[in-house]
C-alpha cells in the first residue's frame, strides 16, 4: 500500500483520548474534528511544578533526491520508545503546500510511521500556515496603504515582502500599485513563501501571545529618508496581525498510526528559515511527556545547527541525545554513485560517502559536544557487507548504529534505537554553542562556515557588506545568525556533493530580522521562494470518485 493508503486505513482514536495519555484534560482541548485539536496555552499553569523529560534531537546526512527518512524515523522513534514502555512524544513542525504540491512531498513520515491524519496534516490542517500568511500580507496592506494616504512615516524603502505558501517562482519580482489610480505609489515588490516569513519565525520563536506581539511589533519593514528603519509598531499593526494569529499560535495535537501523541506546530524551512518547530510546542511537550522526539530540517549543517545555535540559546533547552538519520543508497550518492545504479551493492561509493555523515558526527560530537547515535532507514537493496562496512567505519568514530526497519514494521521495527536512545540520555555530556553573542556578525558567519560547513573561509559582495554595516549601526551586532544555504551540499554549490576540494562560502546578502531576533545570511544561489520541478506532484494529487484524496507522497 501507498503511504496515503496506510494512513487512511489505520485505526486512529478520538484525540480526546490521545489527549488523556498525556495528561491534557478537556479544559485545555479545543477539538477540530474527530482527530485534530489544539492545546490552549494556559495549560503551562498547571504543568509549571512538573519535570522536564529528556530532549532528543533528530537530525541528518545532507538530504539527496532518494530520500532520508528524518521524519519518518522520528515517527518511528515515539513508537518504539513507547512499545519498550516509555512515555514519548513528538514535537514537529507543520508540512508547507510549497513541497507538498513540489518536489519533496508531504512531511507527515512514511509507511507505518506516520502521524495522521494524513491528508489533512499535509493540506489545510488547523489553518496555522493560512493565518501566518494573512498576517505577512495585512501588513503589506497596511504599507501600501499608508504611503498611499500621504507616506507619514517617509517610506523611501519598502522591505517587507508580500508571502505565498506555494511555490511559485514567477513572484520572486513583481511589479505592484499599477491600476493608475490617483494617489497610488507603484513600486516593486516580490514574494517570500510563507514558511520564510519573519511572521513564521516569530510564531516559532514566542514564548506566549505577549511576547509574539511584542516580537511582531520590533518587525522592521522599510527605511525612511534618513535611512533610518521602521518598525511595525511605527504603523501601529502589531494588534491585529496578533489577532490574526491568536489561535495559530496554540500548539496541534495529533497522533501517530499507533496512537502515540504528537504536537504538530509551526513550519519554517531550515535552507532559507531557522527550521525548527515552535519554543511553545517542545516546551508543553517536555512536561507533558519523559521523552520528546523532536525534528530540525534537512541536514544537520542547517536544521541542527540553527536548533542549537537559534532555538536552544533562546528557548534554554538543550537536547539529551541525538539522532543522525542516513540511509546507505544516500551515502553511495554522495559517494559519486549515479542515483539509476543506485540499487547496487557499491563498497567505494559508500566509504567515500561515509565522509558526510562522519563530518557531521564530528561536528555534533565534537563542536557541539552532544551525544549521537546514528539510525540507518533500512532498505531492502542494503547488502550485509554495505551495512557491515558502514558499521566498522562509523565504530572507528566511537558512535553507534542502528538499523530502523519501521517503515514497514512500525514501531516494532525500531525499539533497538529506542534502547539506545535511552541509554544515550542518561550519558553525561558538555553541550556548548558554535558562536558566542559577543562575537562580530562577520565571526559568528566564519565559525559556523569553517566549523560546521569545513570552508575554508567566507566571501562578501558589496551590498553584504555594506548592510552589515548598518547592522553594526543599528546596535544589533549582538544577534544569532541564521544562515540561508543549499541543503544538498556542505559548501553553497548544491552539486558539490563530496566537497574534496577547498571551498568558500559566498554572501550575497544579509537581512536584519529584529521581530525573529536574528540575522539571515543569504549564501550561494538560494531563494527565498522555491519553484515547481518540471513534473511537480500535484499533477499526481486528485480526489477519487469516493471523495478520497490520493497522491500525496
Amino acid at each position: 500500500m501507498s503511504d496515503i493508503e496506510i494512513a487512511q486505513n489505520a485505526k486512529l482514536e478520538k484525540i480526546d483520548r490521545i489527549a488523556e495519555k498525556i495528561g491534557i484534560n478537556d479544559d485545555y482541548l479545543e477539538q477540530y474534528g474527530k482527530y485534530k485539536a489544539k492545546v490552549d496555552l494556559s495549560i503551562f499553569d498547571s504543568l509549571k511544578d512538573k519535570k522536564n523529560g529528556k530532549l532528543i534531537l533528530v537530525t541528518s546526512i545532507n538530504p539527496t533526491p532518494l530520500g532520508e527518512g528524518k521524519t519518518t524515523v522520528s515517527i518511528g522513534l515515539v513508537d518504539g520508545l513507547n512499545k519498550i514502555g516509555k512515555k514519548a512524544l513528538a514535537a514537529l513542525r507543520e508540512p508547507s503546500l510549497g513541497p507538498v504540491f513540489g518536489i519533496k512531498g508531504g512531511a507527515t513520515g512514511g509507511g507505518y510511521s506516520q502521524v495522521a491524519p494524513m491528508e489533512e496534516i499535509n493540506l489545510h490542517f488547523t489553518g496555522d500556515i493560512h493565518a501566518i500568511t494573512s498576517a505577512n500580507n495585512l501588513l503589506s496592506a497596511m504599507i501600501d496603504n499608508h504611503i498611499y494616504f500621504g507616506n507619514k512615516l517617509e517610506f523611501e524603502k519598502v522591505t517587507w515582502k508580500r508571502c505565498v505558501d506555494l511555490n511559485d517562482r514567477q513572484l520572486r519580482v513583481v511589479n505592484t500599485g499599477l491600476s493608475g489610480e490617483k494617489n497610488i505609489v507603484p513600486r516593486e515588490d516580490g514574494f517570500d513563501i510563507t514558511v520564510a516569513s519573519e511572521i513564521m519565525a516569530v510564531l516559532c520563536l514566542a514564548e506566549d501571545i505577549n511576547d509574539l506581539k511584542e516580537k511582531i511589533s520590533n518587525i522592521i519593514i522599510g527605511y525612511n529618508k534618513n535611512k533610518q528603519p521602521i518598525k511595525v509598531k511605527d504603523l501601529n499593526a502589531q494588534g491585529a496581525l496578533t489577532v490574526l494569529l491568536k489561535d495559530a499560535i496554540k500548539p496541534n495535537l495529533v497522533q501517530t498510526i499507533e496512537n502515540n501523541p504528537c504536537l504538530i506546530h509551526g513550519g519554517p524551512f531550515a535552507n532559507i528559515a531557522h527550521g525548527c518547530n515552535s519554543i511553545i510546542a517542545t516546551k508543553m511537550a517536555l512536561k507533558l511527556g519523559d521523552y520528546v522526539v523532536t525534528e530540525a530540517g534537512f541536514g544537520a549543517d542547517l536544521g541542527a545547527e540553527k536548533f542549537l545555535d537559534i532555538k536552544c540559546r533562546k528557548a534554554n533547552l538543550k537536547p539529551d541525545a541525538v539522532v543522525c538519520v542516513a540511509t546507505i543508497k544516500a551515502l553511495k550518492y554522495h559517494g559519486g554513485q549515479p542515483k539509476e545504479e543506485i540499487q547496487n551493492e557499491n563498497i567505494e561509493a559508500l566509504v567515500r560517502g561515509s565522509k558526510n555523515i562522519l563530518k557531521h558526527i564530528e561536528n555534533l560530537k565534537e563542536k557541539y559536544g552532544l551525544n549521537v547515535v546514528v539510525a540507518i532507514n533500512k532498505y531492502n537493496s542494503d547488502t550485509d557487507k554495505e551495512i557491515q562496512t558502514l558499521t566498522e567505519i562509523l565504530k572507528n568514530s566511537n558512535v553507534e548504529l542502528s538499523l530502523c526497519e519501521n517503515w514497514g514494521k512500525g514501531g516494532d521495527g525500531i525499539t533497538d534505537l529506542a534502547e539506545k536512545v535511552v541509554k544515550l540520555c542518561d550519558q553525561d555530556y558538555n553541550f556548548k554553542f558554535i558562536y558566542d553573542l559577543q562575537d562580530s556578525l562577520e565571526t559568528k558567519i566564519e565559525k559556523v562556515c569553517t566549523n560546521i560547513y569545513g570552508a575554508e573561509g567566507v566571501e562578501y559582495t558589496d551590498k553584504a557588506k555594506a548592510n552589515l554595516e548598518l547592522i553594526k549601526q543599528f546596535g544589533y551586532e549582538d544577534l544569532p545568525v541564521c544562515i540561508a544555504k543549499t541543503q544538498y551540499s556542505f559548501s553553497d554549490d548544491p552539486k558539490n556533493l563530496e566537497c574534496e576540494d577547498p571551498f568558500k562560502i559566498h554572501v550575497e546578502d544579509v537581512i536584519l530580522r529584529t521581530g525573529a531576533g536574528f540575522v539571515v545570511v543569504l549564501t550561494g544561489k538560494i531563494m527565498t521562494m522555491p519553484g515547481l520541478p518540471r513534473v511537480p506532484a500535484a499533477e499526481n494529487i486528485d480526489v477519487d470518485e469516493n471523495g478520497n484524496i490520493v497522491g500525496i507522497f
